[in-house]
């Protein structure tokens, strides 16, 4: 089970994350109480080991903002949330990033349609942290995907068993307010999703 652990800006928890066996880490680089500066990015990416894939979020950006954005920051990933068109992805390849696209369960669910080497399928109302109806994503993603939205250590079991995803994204499941995680639950999250799988 591939466990991406999102919207990180302290170094604790950071450390956490790796600590305790995480595949991915995004730094969110888009207006959010999770936004850290692409420096700041640069500065915890830098606490990262090879093996984690660090990840650069960004929604509704144009393709040379997020460039930019992600080159400064030093993250080895790129995540576009939302709407983002093929296109976007293509001026991006050349980068040598690792493409995520983050997308709910209206869009194209074919990991790879975009060119991305990894699929986040989230709620309805990406990146509210409410939970849904997973089961209604079951057998309809290909390739590598991500089940992400309301996701938490009580509930990752569950989601898991209903969607059948190849990998699990939280964020706000690990915090114990808006923009403040917390080392406790990130290691209790990777357990709870790694006994899932």
């Amino acid at each position: 089970m591939y466990v991406k652990i999102c919207g990180l800006s302290e170094p604790e928890h950071v450390a956490a994350a790796v600590e305790a066996g995480a595949d991915a880490i995004g730094f969110v680089l888009t207006a959010s109480p999770r936004q850290v500066s692409p420096e700041r990015a640069a500065e915890l990416a830098a606490l990262v080991p090879d093996r984690v894939l660090t990840v650069g979020v960004f929604r509704g950006e144009d393709p040379a903002t997020v460039r930019a954005a992600a080159l400064a920051a030093g993250v080895r990933g790129i995540q576009l949330h939302g709407k983002h068109p093929h296109g976007d992805f293509t001026e991006l390849k050349d980068l040598g990033r690792t493409l995520v696209r983050a997308v709910d369960a209206r869009a194209d669910l074919r990991c790879g349609a975009f060119d991305e080497s990894l699929l986040i399928v989230d709620a309805p109302r990406p990146g509210s942290g409410e939970p849904w109806d997973w089961a209604a994503v079951r057998g309809r993603p290909t390739g590598r995907w991500l089940l992400a939205g309301g996701l938490d250590p009580a509930n990752v079991a569950e989601a898991v068993a209903a969607a059948g995803p190849w990998g699990v994204d939280v964020s706000s499941g690990v915090e114990t307010a808006p923009g403040v995680k917390d080392s406790a639950l990130i290691a209790r999250f990777l357990t709870a999703a790694r006994r899932a799988a």
